[in-house]
């Protein structure tokens, strides 16, 4: 059986987000892009997948007691808040901005482990 394409990728995303806990959308984005879908359209869509995606790890790390639970929840209430304000300014940013934002977001994060 050859795997198409979208099946690797696939796989890839949900290899990053189980390594990374949430790293399949540096994947996921830019695939969704050049597979035709309008930039905002791509980073929501990548926001479902991953959502899917954590949803299976977290069960996964839970069972093999490597899921701090207590210490995830202190994050929580604010991290919905960021979503939510993050929704919300993926309608009024610009594609292009929106571009620059994403690709700074992954410079800096690639910096700060490679320095660490």
């Amino acid at each position: 059986m050859k795997l198409k394409n979208d099946e690797i990728l696939g796989g890839l995303c949900g290899f990053l987000n189980g390594l990374f806990g949430s790293g399949g959308g540096i994947i996921a984005v830019p695939c969704l892009e050049k597979s035709g879908m309008e930039a905002k359209k791509a980073h929501a869509s990548s926001v479902a997948l991953i959502f899917m995606l954590s949803l299976f790890t977290t069960a996964l790390y839970y069972v093999q007691g490597r899921l701090d639970l207590g210490l995830a929840l202190e994050y929580i209430p604010w991290g919905l808040v960021g979503a939510a304000a993050g929704a919300v300014m993926l309608k009024k940013v610009p594609n292009s901005l929106l571009r620059r934002i994403f690709g700074t977001v992954i410079l800096i994060s690639a910096v700060r482990i490679l320095l660490s």
